[in-house]
């Protein structure tokens, strides 16, 4: 067996794992966050070595997923609320084992994501009109299945506050968000420093 392959069975268990434990703790639902969609679309982007699907998850999710680990570590060194973003992180109540897998899959989700559009190269004409596509279809799945409390993708408000707008209006103006704060720099951003596929 290749390291490579080793790596890429390694990675698959750890997602079967990290997928039957959110399952059983948080339900089904859980899976709709855009993390945990890059968590798993990241197995067939490696088993495939597809630009285009590592291209598209990673234009969704970068940004974001920079913003929590730099939240994480600036909230384990500093002591004190950042930002919120992963405030569950701290939650005595929750169980060890949760926050334990939480970190071990945001930690390096963007290191891994970085290393397969190096690998493979970025794909612009997927990475954008993908990632629009994806909230176009996952957030308002998002909403329909979610709750207040779960708040999937902060499709009933951003953090803690909950929108007074009614769901349409909230949700459009979440994903214009979404295309312009987001995938737009994610897109120029990787676009500039990766090549295309080959």
């Amino acid at each position: 067996m290749t390291q490579e392959i080793f790596w890429k069975l390694a990675y698959t268990v750890f997602v079967v794992v990290i997928v039957e434990v959110w399952r059983r703790h948080y339900g089904w639902r859980n899976l709709l966050w855009f993390s945990d969609i890059a968590l798993i679309g990241a197995v067939p982007a490696l088993w495939l070595e597809s630009a285009a699907i590592a291209s598209v998850l990673a234009v969704a999710v970068l940004l974001p997923e920079i913003l929590w680990n730099v939240d994480f570590g600036l909230r384990l060194v500093l002591r004190r609320r950042i930002t919120g973003l992963t405030d569950y992180m701290f939650e005595r109540e929750r169980p060890r084992l949760l926050r334990v897998l939480s970190a071990l899959f945001h930690v390096p989700l963007p290191v891994l994501l970085l290393w397969m559009l190096a690998e493979y190269g970025y794909d612009p004409s997927a990475g954008l009109p993908g990632a629009v596509v994806l909230a176009a279809i996952v957030l308002p799945w998002s909403r329909a299945v979610g709750t207040p409390e779960r708040n999937i993708n902060w499709t009933f408000g951003l953090g803690a506050t909950r929108t007074r707008l009614p769901a349409q209006r909230y949700l459009a103006q979440l994903f214009a968000g979404f295309v312009l704060v987001v995938f737009m720099p994610t897109h120029l951003g990787l676009q500039a420093l990766f090549p295309p596929p080959p």
